[in-house]
This record gives structure tokens, C-alpha cells and sequence, in this order.
């Protein structure tokens, strides 16, 4: 067998040979709490009591709150301290806690509109014929997808402790797979997404999608993007000023007021989404007081401005939000 060997030598020169140099290994130390805050002031970080800071670093942590300093610190590479004048770590503190609040009332509002796709879904599959309709074959485009689907299907009720699919399971000696209605509730809200996209015909994705008052092309790519920013929130992931990675397909001019109330040159930020939520919500939930609280919280938003997150500078004018543009 040959050996191979590494031959080291400085990054200019593997450059100029059309090389890439290799990655070193990652070698920063582990810090004590008193090592952090030596560290952040070291860098230019005000921190005007010692004893909040260590709380704060031992039960958020250095590296979750480093998402949160990154706007405030000079460009890489400039000379000087790291933190820019007067960085000072309460007000990172409350951009993290502005952000925590911003994803519990995101996540509050997805479960509604999850529960009212995952009714809309059962209720159109049930009707093609009745609660198994949706296990035909026939109706999905992609049969490898549909196999892959029907096995995490399978996998979820193989686990479920769930009262309803103890029932099935003991009074019924089958379909395996349970109706429709049952399966609906144990899927997790990305693979409804899966399930949804994968059906073949337009049509039928449109009759999901009508209660929403969306076009089904503008309702799948939502679905699918609302269930990576659910799980965002669920894992405590950070939602200010965050790129996203799957853009939206937006309406061009209707619904009209959900249409002008979208920033276009800004497809990956929250903003879009929060839209497209608040959209559903008025269809899902009537009389719902989502956007006031929206509103009100980015309004107290600590730190720069809300267009760090897509938000048009005229966003509150807009019909969506409740004024008259």
C-alpha cells in the first residue's frame, strides 16, 4: 500500500501553485466563567456587573450568546479591540431576550396554523373516497417518495403511546395503517409537508390549500419553510436576524393585502414568513390579537432596527397589520 504524504509549507505558497491549503484542526481552549469575562472586556465588551454576567454565562452560554454580539463587533481583521465603543453585554442580553419572546410567539402561532393544515389535509384525503383514500398509490407523483413516506408513517405508529392508536390497535385487526384522520396526528409537521407536496395532482393540493386563500404552489413552499422555522423555535434557535434557508414563493397580487405587505427584496428573512403566518391566522382564527402582539414587541425592540430582519420600513401602514395601505 503507498503512503501519502503531506507536505507542509506556508498558505502563499499554495496559492500560487492553484493549491488549497489544508484546514488546520480547531484547537481553541475551554474557558472559566471568570476566563469569559476577562475575555469580553478584554476585547471591549462593558460589563457592568460580574456576578449577572457569570449567571448569564453559565445557564445561556458564551457560544448562544455570541450569535447576539456578532453586530456589534468591528470587522474582522481591523486593528483594535473587538467589540465596537460601548458595546455593553446588557444590551446583548436583551436582544437574546427580545428573540426568546419573538420565538415563543412565532411558535404559538404555527401550532395554530399547523392544526388547521393537518385538518384541511385529512379532511380532503378522507374525502376521495374515505379514511385509507389516502394511502392510494395513484394520487402521488414520486412513487419512491410515497414509499418513503408511507415507511416514516409506519415508523411513528410503530412508537405512538397514543390512547387513540392503542385503541386501533386492540379493537381493529386492520388496515396496519390507521385512517387519515389518526395518521394526520401523528405525523410531525415536516412530513405533512412531505405528504402534501408529493400528491400528483394541482387540483387536490388546491383544495388544501383553499381555506388559506393561497394557490397551492404558494402553499406548499410555505408549509414546508413554516416547519424549519418551527423547528428553529422548538430547539431554541435564533429567529432575529437570521437568513433562512429555503425562500418562499410569494403571491404576486393576491390575496392583495397579504401581496403588499411583502418585502421581495428580502426572501430569506422572518419578516416574509411572519406575513405569510399572519395571513393564515385571519383565515384559521377569527378575531385572533397575533399581530398587535407582534407589533408590540417589535416596537421594544432593543437593538437597531426591525429591517435587520426584513421588516419594510412601512410595514405597520399595511391592511395585514391593521392599517390603510
Amino acid at each position: 500500500m503507498r503512503t501519502r504524504r503531506v507536505i507542509f509549507c506556508p498558505k502563499s505558497e499554495w496559492w500560487e501553485a492553484g493549491l488549497i491549503p489544508p484546514k488546520p484542526l480547531y484547537s481553541k481552549p475551554a474557558l472559566s466563567l471568570a476566563d469569559q469575562i476577562a475575555k469580553l472586556e478584554a476585547n471591549g465588551m462593558v460589563i457592568d456587573d460580574h456576578a449577572i454576567a457569570e449567571h448569564c454565562l453559565q445557564h445561556i452560554s458564551y457560544y448562544r450568546l455570541s450569535a447576539y454580539w456578532l453586530p456589534f463587533e468591528h470587522p474582522k481583521g481591523q486593528a483594535g479591540p473587538r467589540f465596537r465603543t460601548g458595546t455593553n453585554l446588557q444590551t446583548v442580553l436583551d436582544l437574546y431576550e427580545f428573540d426568546r419572546k419573538l420565538r415563543l410567539l412565532v411558535l404559538d402561532a404555527v401550532e395554530r396554523v399547523e392544526v388547521a393544515a393537518r385538518g384541511a389535509w385529512a379532511y380532503e384525503m378522507a374525502m376521495l373516497g374515505d379514511g385509507f383514500s389516502y394511502l392510494d398509490q395513484a394520487i402521488y407523483a414520486d412513487q419512491n417518495k410515497f414509499n418513503q413516506n408511507c415507511a416514516r408513517l409506519d415508523k411513528e405508529v410503530g412508537r405512538s403511546k397514543d390512547t387513540f392508536i392503542r385503541h386501533y390497535k386492540r379493537e381493529y385487526s386492520g388496515p396496519a395503517r390507521p385512517p387519515v384522520w389518526m395518521s394526520s396526528e401523528l405525523l410531525s409537521f415536516g412530513l405533512l409537508s412531505q405528504w402534501y407536496a408529493a400528491l400528483k395532482e394541482p387540483s387536490l393540493r388546491q383544495k388544501v390549500a383553499d381555506p388559506f386563500d393561497l394557490d397551492e404552489v404558494i402553499f406548499v413552499t410555505f408549509l414546508h419553510q413554516l416547519a424549519i422555522v418551527r423547528n428553529i423555535c422548538a430547539h431554541h434557535g435564533r429567529l432575529w436576524n437570521r437568513t433562512l434557508d429555503v425562500s418562499l414563493k410569494l403571491p404576486k397580487k393576491s390575496p392583495p393585502n397579504l401581496a403588499a405587505a411583502l418585502n421581495r427584496s428580502a426572501p430569506k428573512k422572518i419578516y416574509n414568513t411572519l406575513a405569510m403566518i399572519q395571513h393564515c391566522l385571519d383565515r384559521a382564527e377569527l378575531g385572533n390579537t397575533w399581530r398587535e402582539r407582534l407589533q408590540t414587541l417589535v416596537s421594544a425592540m432593543p437593538y437597531g432596527n426591525p429591517q435587520m430582519m426584513g421588516f419594510p420600513v412601512d410595514w405597520a401602514d399595511h391592511k395585514l397589520w391593521g392599517g390603510t395601505k
